[in-house]
């Protein structure tokens, strides 16, 4: 099955949930799901550091993967409060978010330090996960799609197109994340998943960069998700507060699942 038949849905809970609040989170989310097949569905979750080894134990035989949210570009040395991909690897972990516009914008990392760390993701055999988006004022000034393709040209730089084939995009537009966001319309994500596909084929061939799955993250909601879902260019939703519940997760899966598979039934 090529990947891109396949849903991907997910969330990043950011510095909230403990250990057993992630483990609750994760149990119920995977009683819930059990029978939706893994052919159809990419189901990640991406906790807090301190939850990462009892995530893993707890979804071990389920289809539920388990992300970092961040990730240093050297295996080991003196980069304190940082962890490598070895001590990722250690607890069994393949997937590792990087250039989260929170790491960007709150705590100043920068495109190029965003491509350190994918081309490390990538040579220790993660599937990095690259969050872009464009900032309010830059939406404002028209430079939206001219900010998304510098983040790609800079953050996938050092990749080649053997590697980019496990390779993950989330466009967030930094105005759409968080409390207070304003979730962008299915059109203007349309538009935008437009430009990020034109840009990674360009850096990869048709073959392999149209192939790479673009997740929507911003404000996603079970009321915008399924007009997000139907556009011809959206893989996937990378769902903030909305998935912090298993219920209400549960919900928008159950939701846009069938409407991700009418719509590739339809282009095909």
């Amino acid at each position: 099955m090529a990947r891109l038949d396949r849903l991907y849905l997910g969330t990043n809970t950011k510095m909230y949930k403990t250990i057993a609040d992630t483990k609750l989170f994760l149990t119920r989310l995977d009683g819930m799901t059990k029978d939706i097949s893994a052919d159809k569905l990419e189901l990640f979750v991406i906790p807090s550091y301190t939850s990462l080894a009892e995530a893993v134990e707890t979804v071990k035989n389920s289809k539920i993967r388990i992300g970092a949210q961040n990730m240093g570009w050297e295996d080991e040395g003196q980069f304190t409060g940082e962890i490598s991909p070895v001590m990722l690897k250690e607890i069994g972990l393949d997937l590792v978010m990087i250039g989260h516009s929170e790491r960007r914008h709150v705590l100043g990392e920068t495109d190029f330090m965003e491509e350190k760390k994918v081309k490390k993701a990538c040579e220790s055999g993660f599937i990095p996960l690259l969050c872009i988006g464009e900032t309010a004022q830059e939406k404002e000034y028209g430079l939206s799609a001219e900010v998304l393709r510098t983040q790609l040209k800079i953050g996938l730089h050092s990749i080649t197109a053997e590697q980019a084939k496990d390779l993950w995009i989330a466009y967030e537009p930094v105005w759409s994340i968080g409390v207070g966001g304003t979730p962008a319309s299915e059109d203007y994500a349309e538009a935008m998943h437009i430009v990020i596909k034109d840009a990674l084929a360009e850096l990869f061939g048709d073959e392999v960069g149209r192939d790479i799955p673009v997740l929507y993250g911003g404000s996603v909601n079970p009321q915008n998700a399924p007009a997000l879902i139907v556009q011809p260019h959206v893989d996937g939703l990378f769902i903030g507060r909305s998935a912090w519940d298993a219920d209400n997760f549960h919900g928008i899966i159950r939701t846009v699942l069938p409407l991700f598979a009418q719509k590739k039934a339809a282009a095909n």
